[in-house]
């Protein structure tokens, strides 16, 4: 159960009234109303990461599904375990997110990506060890993204567990659309 009420989504005013006309109905948007117009901004750098970012998203939804495991936010794992699943990853890729790096069903790339994620989120400051291989193989633009999406995510999920966001009834669906999802 949440910590504090939910937002009032009709109360919303300024640049927070125009950013709910798009938002669906998640409780993770319902609570961050109370934050006001800073909304508006959380929103678009979610966007930038989940839209329009060049990284490939089956490596950016296992980064953020880890991150969500390792920083224990059953909500964000849950949400983008749906996510994850709609942009065609397998029920045993998703499952392998929650064993760790050493998982059979990675390729090199994925496994490189978990190993990374798990030194930043731990450790704040990735090891040569870990940083260095994605570089070469990602170059700089993707290897900021990924690094930009470990910390956005790591405080979706600081702010979901802080304040006991719900995961929605059973067959809510997320709402959330974005490019090369299906259904």
């Amino acid at each position: 159960m949440a910590r504090i009420p939910y937002f009032d989504r009709e109360s919303a005013t300024g640049r927070a009234a125009k950013v709910y006309e798009k938002l669906p109905n998640l409780n993770i948007f319902r609570m961050l109303g109370h934050s006001g117009d800073m909304i508006d901004g959380f929103i678009k750098l979610g966007n930038e990461i989940l839209i329009h970012g060049e990284l490939d998203p089956v490596l950016r939804e296992i980064a953020i599904v880890r991150t969500g495991v390792l920083r224990g936010s059953s909500y964000e794992v849950y949400q983008h375990e749906e996510i994850s699943r709609k942009i065609g990853m397998s029920d045993e890729l998703i499952k392998a997110i929650h064993e760790g790096p050493d998982a059979k069903v990675f390729d090199e790339t994925q496994r490189q990506v978990m190993r990374f994620t798990d030194d930043v989120v731990k450790n704040t400051r990735a090891s040569d060890a870990t940083f260095n291989p994605l570089a070469e193989k990602l170059g700089y633009k993707q290897l900021q993204e990924l690094v930009i999406t470990i910390g956005f995510y790591t405080l979706v999920s600081n702010f979901l567990e802080t304040f006991d966001v719900d995961i929605e009834d059973a067959g809510h669906k997320s709402g959330v659309k974005l490019p090369g999802m299906k259904g």
